[in-house]
């Protein structure tokens, strides 16, 4: 089983701005101000946040299983990866906003033995990107993504010549 927790305290954030970044995830482009699309393969939803929408980012498909706008964002994997969840949510935790991602479920297949090896190693760097975008979004800067950690850089470069064949369809 896995389950897998981000969360980021956001002082000085009301709840309404928080779940606004959440939302946000509709756009499914670059604009998204909690997707770090500029790093990551985009969050693609066909038709959009609503429940029953399909899609997912990279390889890793899902759809959407719950919805409440300004507070969370719930996605069912497909099945056959993950027998399982993910959302994104906002809280309040002593009088503090806070913006969670949490992964829950158990692997199947070949998942088994890649969520231990790499797809964990992305998933964490791909939702602190998120939530560093997220915080840097309410405090109005620029994301400035930070260095991606050595097994993450390895794990990038290994994946990235079948990413370029299956995108010439070979």
């Amino acid at each position: 089983m896995i389950v897998n927790l981000h969360e980021r305290a956001l002082p000085g954030t009301t709840p309404q701005a928080a779940g606004a970044l959440i939302d946000s995830l509709a756009d499914g482009r670059e604009a998204a101000a909690l997707w770090p699309a500029a790093r990551w393969p985009p969050l693609r939803l066909d038709p959009g946040l609503e429940v029953g929408a399909r899609g997912g980012h990279g390889p890793i498909r899902y759809a959407v299983s719950d919805y409440e706008p300004g507070r969370r964002a719930c996605f069912r994997f497909d099945p056959r990866i993950v027998d399982g969840h993910h959302w994104f949510e906002v809280t309040t935790v002593e009088g503090e906003t806070v913006l969670r991602h949490v992964l829950a479920g158990r692997p199947r297949g070949r998942m088994r033995l890649l969520w231990p090896l790499a797809i964990r190693w992305l998933h964490d760097a791909l939702i602190e990107d998120g939530l560093d975008r997220a915080e840097a979004t309410l405090a109005g800067r620029a994301w400035q993504p930070r260095r991606l950690g050595r097994w993450v850089r390895l794990t990038r470069t290994a994946a990235a010549p079948r990413r370029r064949t299956a995108a010439r369809g070979q």
